[in-house]
């Protein structure tokens, strides 16, 4: 495990006050790590909401034993071995969070969509605001929990096909950077385990993704994306099917949680757009996502006179052309990212 060293003499001293039961000093001492804490935690639950409840179980658990913390790792990683042993509990005792083609086969039809399956069922995603943080740690592994190439939806949908232990030791030892030994001793394990786990979980990734690592980034020429991004509003403001077609891969998939219903392929898809989504209205307003563009869709529906939130979408981009449209209709999941009431 890391040196036995405080990083500082004012953490040394905010480490004796929070020992004395200075809730101040602990809220200072913990407030630099809570969004990559928080993270992590998503990564592992899938979830931002069950992430929020993995966080402040694991601040009650610091709370309660930052009297016997004596600094033989940094702090940060100290955070990260009970947010992880937090999370495999939360592992255990719950199902895995789904995406669409993981529930049903794709549609053929747009006759019917089926019924809202509710419940902590689906994978969620998690704003972009959340991810990033003005007091990242640069001294301690816990900051590359922002790296943004570990936080798209392909990833951590993959993720929620791992067992508890290999989804820590992949995040552990190739996203957070700790040995195999260090990340056995973290979670109470053997390097054997650890080795196996990893062995499995990459064998997984490469059946779940063949050919191509969840996180390999691409260069983006980002005009290009603001050129792909404008036509995509428009399109779809406009209720235009021939240029949304245009816009969209041969395999694209639309998918639309709580609701089972998806889409593969860019005829259905296209059909889906015109038979469904544009019978009503719609106004999209920007965002992001999971560091994925994306957008707040407001639907008018007949007889009003506003716009409510109709979904969050977020996209998937290919070569220049959008692969996944990946929407989200939950209320809860359009309130956290921010999206208002009506838009006149």
């Amino acid at each position: 495990m890391t040196s036995p060293q405080f990083a500082n003499p004012t953490e040394s001293a905010l480490l004796r006050r929070a020992a004395t039961g200075d809730t101040t000093a602990f809220d200072t001492l913990t407030r630099p790590y809570l969004r990559p804490l928080h993270v992590h935690c998503y990564r592992m639950l899938g979830s931002p909401f069950d992430a929020d409840d993995a966080l402040q179980e694991t601040l009650l658990a610091a709370w309660r034993g930052i009297g016997s913390f004596e600094g033989r790792s940094s702090l940060g990683t100290w955070l990260v071995i009970i947010a992880s042993r937090i999370c495999l509990r939360m592992i255990s005792r719950r199902p895995r969070r789904l995406t669409s083609s993981d529930y049903r086969a794709p549609l053929l039809s747009t006759a019917d969509l089926g019924e809202i399956v509710p419940g902590p069922v689906w994978l969620e995603p998690i704003p972009d605001d959340e991810l990033v943080s003005d007091a990242a740690v640069h001294d301690d592994p816990g900051s590359t929990l922002l790296r943004r190439e570990h936080i798209g939806l392909a990833f951590v949908a993959m993720l929620q096909h791992l067992t508890g232990t290999q989804r820590a030791a992949l995040l552990l030892c190739e996203v957070l950077g700790y040995s195999a030994s260090e990340t056995a001793a973290m979670l109470e394990t053997s390097v054997a385990s650890i080795n196996s786990a990893l062995q499995r979980a990459r064998k997984t990734i490469e059946t779940k993704l063949p050919g191509r690592h969840p996180v390999e980034k691409h260069p983006v020429d980002e005009k290009q994306l603001d050129r792909l991004l404008r036509a995509f509003v428009s399109a779809w403001e406009q209720r235009d099917v021939t240029t949304m077609l245009d816009l969209l891969t041969e395999d694209v998939r639309f998918t639309m949680p709580p609701l089972p219903a998806w889409f593969r392929g860019r005829a259905f898809v296209a059909n889906f757009f015109a038979e469904r989504v544009f019978e009503t209205p719609w106004r999209l307003r920007p965002l992001g996502g999971n560091g994925q563009p994306g957008f707040a869709c407001y639907q008018k529906q007949v007889g009003d006179d506003r716009f409510r939130p109709g979904g969050v979408v977020l996209l998937r981009v290919e070569n220049g052309r959008i692969c996944a449209i990946e929407s989200f209709l939950d209320p809860a999941v359009c309130r956290r990212f921010g999206m208002l009431e009506t838009v006149p």
